[in-house]
């Protein structure tokens, strides 16, 4: 067998291996605040976790894997037809362009998701806010002329003027999750696409810890389980619903769902896909 045939082998049988080990998040406690959930994890900010998902982001990248998610490399790709099948729409709508913000997006997981369905737009600009590290290195070895990264959600809007923002496995982990969506009214989005984000279906908003299957990487990190009433009434008021739908993610608590939405500025005519 030659080196190449080889090391061919191996990639096929670690991403069979892969996933094969895929487990669904568990949440626990109900915290006061977010420093004491901050406490009691370990964080998402770990040269562990970044090097990880870069490691995976660059099979991908190099063709030695199919996709990636969450650091874990697939042999297929799991799409969400949901999320892909809205940024057509918004692209039909804009002369078959396509300018978005991919907002905690890693090396461009989601991008290499979809390229290959949005490789016929007339332009495409994805871009790509995430924590310094992600930057630095996506900077040196993914940037390209359609991927693009940046540190600063401001910076990236009023150098791109971006149609819609893509907010995949996100809100969730942020400390103020309500102001983020406020914050992204402010600036203009025409479009928000929310994706495998964690509600409850009863009860109020709480912060709880998740914990990262041991086979993805050793972490704890800090999340908010919103109410999912709630979070479509506040969201409502400056942006329409378009869809809403279940994301892949999946959880053994009949309380709480992942679901997906994409919408769209207020207008006065209203419109569903």
């Amino acid at each position: 067998m030659t080196m190449a045939g080889y090391l061919a082998c191996r990639t096929k049988k670690f991403l069979k291996a892969a996933n094969k080990f895929i487990t669904a998040p568990t949440f626990s406690g109900d915290y006061g605040t977010w420093e004491e959930a901050s406490r009691s994890s370990t964080g998402y900010n770990s040269q562990v976790i970044l090097e990880k998902v870069f490691d995976a982001s660059l099979k991908v990248k190099n063709g030695l894997a199919i996709y990636e998610r969450d650091s874990v490399v697939f042999d297929k790709i799991e799409y969400s037809w949901p999320v892909l099948s809205s940024l057509l729409w918004i692209a039909s709508q804009n002369g078959n362009r396509l300018n978005i913000v991919d907002f905690g997006g890693s090396f461009g997981s989601s991008y290499y998701q979809n390229r290959y369905f949005l490789a016929h737009l007339q332009e495409l600009r994805w871009n790509i806010v995430e924590q310094a590290g992600f930057v630095e290195l996506g900077r040196k070895d993914f940037k390209n002329e359609h991927l693009r990264f940046y540190s600063d959600l401001d910076e990236c809007y009023k150098s791109e003027h971006p149609q819609v923002i893509l907010c995949s496995s996100v809100i969730q982990y942020l400390e103020r999750p309500y102001d983020f969506i406020d914050k992204i009214g402010s600036l203009g989005f025409e479009y928000i696409i929310i994706d495998r984000t964690p509600f409850i279906l009863r009860g109020k908003d709480k912060i709880a810890v998740q914990k990262v299957p041991p086979s993805i990487y050793d972490a704890s990190i800090p999340c908010w389980l919103l109410n999912l009433d709630n979070f479509k009434r506040y969201i409502s008021r400056t942006y329409e619903l378009i869809v809403e739908f279940v994301g892949l993610d999946n959880v053994d608590d009949e309380n709480l769902i992942f679901k997906g939405f994409i919408l769209r500025k207020r207008q006065n005519n209203s419109e569903t896909l």
